[in-house]
């Protein structure tokens, strides 16, 4: 029953945050925000409630003649203040409600997370003492039902024996050390619950009081705009000799008063009391999670060759953080995909998170989030740390188009030439993003080797349909202006000494060149095997290359192979997929490194069947998904070539 309620909040909250992403982008998204927003209202609360006190009066004849004046006499300062703290409130009880369901939702309160659902659950129960009190202190017909009301819920236990309502059976019964007394629990409560909320996250690594300041301020303004348009107003002076038939209800933080009239106290006190106890005991309540609460893991952490502990249920991310590693991350709840990684050894649970940030292809590469993943045993992991990426920056680069070359029927050759006083560094197997002139992005995998940057080597196949490829084809001539960005991308080898297998469909041949000749101009003597997957044989446009390889290198071996060959072809080499072809080569592929080169489809079909055969995780890299971020937002549906 637990994990079916599990999976059906993560169906929803899955959706709903994917819809976000769209709306605000993940960075923005307020669903990832939660407790941050909330820190921020609480802020919002402080100052606008230190406003109201200022001008407030506790004696009891004066507090309502008080608020009035606030809200009505100067309307432009004290009355909007007065709505944004009542505002700012409901709004504390509706992120802390949805901060708790989303991490109910995904498992993250049990194990050593107990302390921080135990210290949520009182900070919503302080809240929720601190709010009510609040409405006592305007003495209006809503502060007289929440009064009354209190007071015969207080009046069940038996501690009072019905001494606290005959404090208000009449209004000279009331006097202003009573009020003085409201107000002194209306101003220390928040004290309180600032020192649980701080306590609250002091077990998050590196965790953040204040939201984004776009979200900060949406939400500042959300609630101005709400003060102006809806101003909060008392509902008419306290009367305890006129019984209150009619009200304007705040049901975020009275839903349960009706029932202290439609229920017998004792059924109210149980409920109060019951939904208190489940939330104490959630996180020890079974089905308990697969392994031991109490198992450590150890995670060796690439390229800082660090060692860290974490705890079991902890992410990689929260493990690395807490050891003192600078991991790289965004948002935290596995939307942006920032903080992707390799495993390279062990197993680990890759938790839940949005298709958009890690892909089923990069999933069976071995790659996972670290914000959501969880290590199930001693693991080894590699990420691209933040000082590697700030020294590769995405540069814009205007050339002309210096020779173009039909290679095959539906491929053509470009040679883009760069200014005389200018070269691209990049290393091979990364790609470039032709520019178009409305800003759209294509983009296309060096064929050229580094050592060779005065120019750009691209192999463009035709697709049909396609806006910049038909171009290419159909217009593009030798001297035309071309824009592009780069260099992008992590698809390039791995220093080790492994052998080598790469597998390339249709143009993804384009960076296997460009790997190949940098690997033989670096004098690489590792074992390569290429296999390259086409339909027919005239898809295999630049096959004389490799075959020339083979002979003048004892390393590399060629393995052409065709899907679907026609009869003209007299074909006699390897038919079928491509990665039958390396299953029936390699029993088991334990100890290399596989390299994927081509479309999206491809990749997904083969690497989860290669893996099946012992490719290990972490050891299998692909270039279709190497793409920026930026450059991901604004792709079109033509393919990623080469």
């Amino acid at each position: 029953m637990l994990k079916l309620l599990h999976k059906t909040m993560q169906w929803f909250f899955i959706r709903v945050e994917g819809i976000f992403n769209v709306a605000f982008g993940e960075k923005l998204n307020p669903l990832y925000h939660l407790g941050t927003i909330t820190f921020w209202q609480f802020w919002l609360v402080a100052v606008s409630g230190l406003y109201l006190f200022v001008f407030a009066d506790t004696g009891v004849r004066d507090a309502y003649a008080s608020v009035e004046a606030i809200t009505h006499d100067q309307w432009w300062a004290g009355g909007i203040l007065r709505s944004v703290h009542r505002y700012a409130s409901d709004g504390m009880i509706i992120t802390m409600l949805l901060h708790m369901a989303r991490h109910f939702a995904f498992d993250r309160y049990r194990g050593f997370r107990w302390f921080s659902w135990i210290t949520g659950v009182i900070l919503i129960w302080l809240m929720y003492i601190t709010g009510i009190n609040g409405f006592m202190l305007v003495w209006d017909k809503l502060a007289q039902f929440v009064t009354l009301a209190t007071a015969e819920l207080l009046d069940w236990i038996p501690l009072f024996k019905g001494v606290v309502i005959r404090n208000f059976i009449f209004d000279s019964h009331i006097n202003d050390r009573l009020f003085s007394l409201l107000a002194f629990i209306h101003l220390g409560a928040p004290l309180v619950v600032l020192m649980v909320m701080w306590i609250h996250v002091q077990r998050v690594p590196r965790a953040h009081i204040n939201p984004p300041k776009a979200i900060a301020l949406w939400v500042t303004f959300t609630f101005l705009v709400l003060s102006l348009v809806k101003p909060v107003v008392s509902q008419g002076p306290a009367n305890l000799s006129v019984e209150v038939t009619q009200l304007d209800f705040d049901w975020f933080y009275l839903a349960v008063y009706p029932l202290i009239y439609d229920w017998r106290l004792e059924y109210l006190w149980g409920l109060l009391i019951g939904i208190t106890v489940l939330l104490f005991l959630t996180p020890w309540l079974p089905p308990k999670r697969r392994g031991s609460a109490k198992a450590e893991f150890e995670i060796n952490v690439h390229p800082d060759e660090k060692t860290v502990k974490a705890r079991f249920g902890e992410t990689i991310l929260d493990a690395g953080l807490l050891g003192g590693i600078n991991l790289p991350y965004e948002c935290r709840n596995g939307g942006c995909g920032v903080c992707k990684c390799s495993v390279l050894i062990g197993d680990v649970d890759p938790g839940i998170y949005q298709s958009s940030a890690l892909s089923p292809a990069e999933r069976a590469m071995g790659k996972v989030l670290m914000c959501c993943a969880t290590p199930l045993s001693d693991i080894e992991i590699e990420y691209e740390s933040q000082d590697a990426l700030a020294r590769a920056p995405v540069k814009e680069y205007t050339g002309v188009v210096h020779k173009m070359e039909k290679l095959g029927h539906d491929v053509m050759a470009v040679t883009i030439k760069l200014p005389p006083d200018e070269t691209i560094s990049f290393i091979a197997g990364q790609y470039i993003n032709i520019i178009l002139d409305d800003g759209e992005r294509r983009a296309f995998s060096f064929s050229n080797a580094p050592h060779n940057a005065k120019h750009v080597d691209l192999q463009i196949r035709l697709m049909p349909g396609g806006r910049f490829t038909t171009h290419v084809f159909e217009q593009m001539k030798v001297g035309d202006p071309i824009r592009f960005e780069g260099p992008l991308g992590e698809f390039t080898l791995r220093e080790s000494t492994r052998p080598i297998i790469f597998v390339a469909g249709a143009t993804g041949f384009a960076p296997v060149k460009s790997m190949v000749e940098d690997a033989f101009y670096r004098g690489l003597k590792r074992p390569i095997r290429l296999y390259w997957g086409v339909k027919q044989r005239r898809d295999l446009y630049m096959a004389d290359l490799p075959e020339q390889w083979q002979r003048e290198h004892e390393s590399f071996k060629f393995i052409p192979v065709l899907s679907e060959p026609s009869p003209e072809d007299n074909w006699t080499g390897r038919t079928g997929l491509v990665h039958e072809a390396i299953l029936q080569d390699f029993p088991s592929l334990s100890g290399n490194e596989i390299y994927a080169c081509g479309s999206v489809r491809m990749v997904e079909a083969i690497f989860p069947k290669l893996k099946a055969q012992g490719a290990e995780e972490g050891m299998c890299f692909s270039d279709v998904f190497t793409l920026s971020a930026r450059s991901m937002a604004i792709q079109v549906p033509e393919e990623k070539q080469g």
